[in-house]
């Protein structure tokens, strides 16, 4: 398996101000991350997202994706990942494309097939069972690419119909699409179809948990990089594999600290300490880690999540500044 260069990423969901907000990605880009990403949801506090124990999102997407493109000049700015029945596809399509030609080529857009049934219900959008989704999703995936190849556009399909217009902005290349997912049918159409396949939870009870987490650790994963393995062929060795870190302490306390964080889980401090969805410990031990997990799995893109309050982007930058582009 060749290694490719490591990428870091910020996700974000909330922060306490607009001068906080634009701080972080200033600092993002400055500290040597190569993305900034936001996520997709629509709702803030409320039962719904606490039925699926997700933590609310300020922002709209499309908007801040766009802010923060014209905030940067280096690094790519996207969505992991864009929901596609939150938008009419075409709209997505088009707005996606005009971020890409307004920055000149630092949109990564990330396409997913939806998993939260509670924020479905609560703004009244029916949540259809998985292989409903995933082939509709197909269908997503193929109009926005024909979208991205400009001139005129012609799809076909059981939910999506374009015909008669010609695809503006023209953009001289796609932007790089991620997909991601936890279970094997979201997984086996990205390695066919994505440019960057994204590792996550498999989310099928459709709330973060204990289900959730135990299928991100290590054996789990490397079931799923099987998967993709199996479904990409000859491409795989041109993908990029990225994973949320979604659990990123860095501290020169690593035992105490997992095994408190672990017993909250309910699983094993080594099993914490090895799932690759978790990095705890020193920058030395993170950087040791990470090249463990490249050469194990393939994984060289790691996003880390900044919730406006934990300061992890920062508390990161070291290991950025130690790993990125080698």
């Amino acid at each position: 398996m060749s290694k490719k260069p490591f990428r870091f990423a910020v996700q974000a969901f909330n922060s306490p101000s607009p001068r906080a907000w634009r701080d972080l990605i200033r600092r993002t880009e400055d500290s040597g991350y190569s993305a900034f990403h936001l996520a997709d949801h629509i709702l803030g506090s409320g039962a719904a997202m606490e039925a699926a124990a997700h933590p609310p999102q300020m922002l709209a997407a499309v908007p801040a994706i766009a802010s923060a493109l014209e905030m940067t000049t280096r690094i790519k700015v996207g969505c992991r990942v864009f929901c596609m029945d939150y938008r009419q596809p075409v709209v997505l399509a088009k707005e996606a494309a005009t971020m890409h030609w307004l920055s000149e080529g630092r949109l990564e857009l990330g396409l997913g097939a939806g998993w939260i049934g509670s924020e479905y219900a609560a703004i009244g959008l029916r949540f259809d069972d998985i292989g409903v989704r995933l082939r509709r999703f197909a269908e997503v995936v193929q109009g926005v690419k024909a979208f991205m190849r400009g001139g005129p556009v012609q799809v076909e399909g059981e939910w999506i119909n374009w015909s008669g217009f010609s695809a503006l902005p023209e953009v001289s290349a796609c932007p790089p699409i991620m997909i991601g997912g936890g279970s094997k049918g979201i997984l086996s159409l990205a390695a066919r179809e994505a440019d960057i396949v994204s590792l996550n939870f498999n989310n099928r009870s459709g709330t973060l948990g204990q289900e959730g987490v135990v299928s991100g650790l290590a054996e789990q994963t490397a079931r799923k990089i099987g998967w993709i393995r199996e479904a990409a062929g000859a491409r795989f060795e041109a993908l990029e594999l990225e994973i949320g870190a979604y659990l990123t302490v860095v501290t020169d306390h690593q035992e105490a600290t997992a095994s408190a964080i672990a017993a909250q889980l309910g699983i094993s401090s080594a099993d914490l300490l090895a799932g690759p969805h978790n990095l705890v410990g020193s920058v030395d031990y993170i950087c040791e880690e990470l090249e463990r997990r490249r050469e194990v799995y393939g994984i060289n893109y790691i996003t880390v999540l900044e919730d406006g309050d934990n300061d992890i982007a920062r508390q990161f930058a070291p290991v950025v500044a130690r790993l990125a582009g080698r």
